[in-house]
């Protein structure tokens, strides 16, 4: 086992992120959420740009890495778009994307977009989307299903994981702006980031930051090399996502004080947008209470036992 990414897909991800800093960075996400149907046209032209959609993550490992990578990017500028749902596309399907739902009321960060939707249940029920309705904040609709078959179990694990990506991308943005926030912020005539409270937060925030990249690579090679235990570990790999993303933005937050939770700071984006990864399809105690269920009394393997 290998807990790193191949050369090839580091590279890959820091060209994005250069791509999507040139394509607009922060002003993309507030625009598409000024006008959310010009997403496709303001976020497509990037990633078709950079090959994304010839990208196969379901049979081909370096294809894996290469979009666990890309989604990573993406989260990092809070891209307006669900990237991770359109690589997670089901190939016996004629659909552009998958998106994981689940409780009484699916839902999906799909306002604003003319591609055809597939859904999957975490016991692999499939559906295609046929309608939204009430669409809210961070984009996101209710989704009219229409059943399909039973026979996604194998689509799970790649549609849980990729999101988490995703979310670490933003998980590592909040902290580098944290970081240079409180390295400027002077208090008593000190920097914030010379106080030895400040620097324990920091401290806890990057634990658990680096212990789910971690997580997430294993979690990649679990579904690469198609180990049975791979659903599993993406739903471990999503509870510790959660986890981590609680207690980073919390320190993100207390941070910055007021001004974070302000428009004019980027942090404030990042926190609003992270909500949708967070929530959907459940949150952290349903994650919790689907792993149990699953797992049952043989428990989990790898790096999550």
């Amino acid at each position: 086992m290998i807990l790193d990414l191949g050369d090839d897909a580091q590279e890959y991800g820091r060209q994005a992120r250069q791509a999507f800093a040139a394509g607009g960075g922060d002003r993309l996400v507030q625009q598409a959420e000024t006008a959310p149907s010009t997403r496709e046209s303001l976020v497509g032209p990037l990633l078709a740009e950079l090959g994304a959609w010839e990208l196969d993550p379901r049979t081909d490992a370096d294809g894996l890495e290469a979009a666990a990578a890309l989604c990573r990017s993406a989260g990092y500028w809070a891209l307006p778009y669900p990237l991770a749902e359109r690589l997670a596309q089901p190939a016996d399907l004629d659909v552009d994307g998958l998106i994981v739902v689940g409780g009484a009321r699916p839902a999906g960060a799909v306002v604003g977009l003319e591609c055809r939707w597939a859904a999957v249940t975490v016991d692999g029920r499939r559906a295609l989307v046929t309608g939204q309705r009430e669409p809210g904040p961070g984009f996101v609709a209710e989704l009219d299903l229409e059943p399909v078959d039973d026979t996604g179990a194998r689509d799970v694990a790649l549609g849980l994981a990729l999101p988490c990506w995703t979310l670490l991308g933003m998980l590592d943005r909040a902290l580098e702006l944290t970081l240079a926030h409180v390295s400027l912020r002077k208090q008593f005539g000190q920097t914030l980031s010379s106080f030895q409270g400040v620097q324990f937060q920091l401290t806890d925030a990057e634990v658990e930051r680096n212990g789910l990249d971690i997580l997430a690579k294993h979690a990649l090679w679990s579904i690469a090399t198609g180990r049975p235990d791979a659903t599993e570990d993406a739903m471990a790999l999503r509870m510790s996502a959660l986890e981590a993303a609680d207690i980073v933005f919390r320190v993100c937050h207390q941070l910055h004080g007021a001004v974070g939770f302000c428009d004019e700071t980027t942090l404030s984006w990042l926190s609003r947008y992270s909500q949708p990864l967070r929530r959907l399809p459940f949150g952290l105690s349903a994650t919790r209470d689907h792993l149990t269920r699953t797992a049952g009394r043989r428990g989990l393997t790898g790096l999550f036992t």
